[in-house]
């Protein structure tokens, strides 16, 4: 690879999280029902993918879902766990055609069994694709992520296979959903909030956060595309100075 490719490649990210946000909004605004909006969102999801994957991102982690939206109305909870259904069903052959391979992370006791279910058949039958990891949050917190981290660390210490002295940051780490996944370069958020609303709390450390105003589904392929090109104008220092980091470029 010649050196103007390898400085090209840097500029991408290798893993890009989205918070995907503005859905009812998006359909308030239309004076629709919410669940419009989120069904709107699906074409968002798949033009985010598209522009992912031509630019070369290795994984994409979409917030489908909070351990807290369960306090939404019971109405709007039914009908998006329909389209969950619904959308696992129809894009998993989709997926698996273009080298996808699906993840789904959270905490899936609370789904029906039929959902569980049809989470890993997609599971399953994207498995072994490494083109591209599409990586769903459902029912996920990033509290929920960590505490479910220490209690598996704490079962290790309890059997007698780790001293307490052993457990480090990167340990931890390797115990999150994400564990065995590049952490993520470029953290998105739609609808015009400024929060990450518990969402990967210990892989955001130091994630480069881009807002949009853009309600989610109208968040497709030119907003994409704007915001990777804004994040290759970052520079990540790391607690570095920008000296360092350009003196390191340099040696590169």
């Amino acid at each position: 690879m010649s050196k103007a490719k390898q400085e090209a490649s840097a500029l991408v990210p290798r893993h890009v999280a989205i918070i995907m946000d503005g859905n009812n909004r998006w359909a308030k605004k239309r004076l629709l029902p919410g669940v419009a909006g989120h069904k709107a969102g699906v074409d968002a999801v798949r033009a985010v993918i598209e522009v992912c994957a031509e630019a070369g991102v290795e994984v994409l982690t979409l917030f489908a879902f909070s351990s807290e939206n369960w306090q939404r109305p019971a109405e709007e909870v039914g009908a998006l766990m329909e389209l969950f259904l619904s959308a696992l069903r129809r894009e998993a052959r989709k997926l698996k055609e273009n080298a996808i391979s699906l993840r789904i992370i959270g905490d899936r006791s609370r789904f029906h069994p039929e959902l569980q279910a049809a989470m890993r058949e997609a599971e399953q039958q994207t498995a072994g694709e490494s083109r591209f990891v599409l990586q769903v949050a459902a029912n996920y917190g990033g509290q929920w992520d960590i505490a479910q981290a220490a209690q598996r660390l704490a079962r290790e210490v309890q059997a007698g296979h780790l001293q307490p002295e052993d457990i480090t940051p990167g340990l931890l780490q390797g115990c999150l959903a994400t564990g065995d996944l590049p952490l993520p370069d470029l953290c998105i958020r739609t609808g015009g909030e400024h929060r990450i609303s518990n969402f990967l709390l210990w892989q955001l450390a130091y994630s480069e956060l881009y807002f949009s105003d853009l309600y989610w589904p109208d968040f497709k392929h030119e907003a994409m595309r704007k915001a990777l090109a804004d994040f290759s104008k970052r520079q990540r220092r790391f607690g570095k100075t920008s000296e360092q980091v350009e003196a390191e470029a340099r040696q590169c």
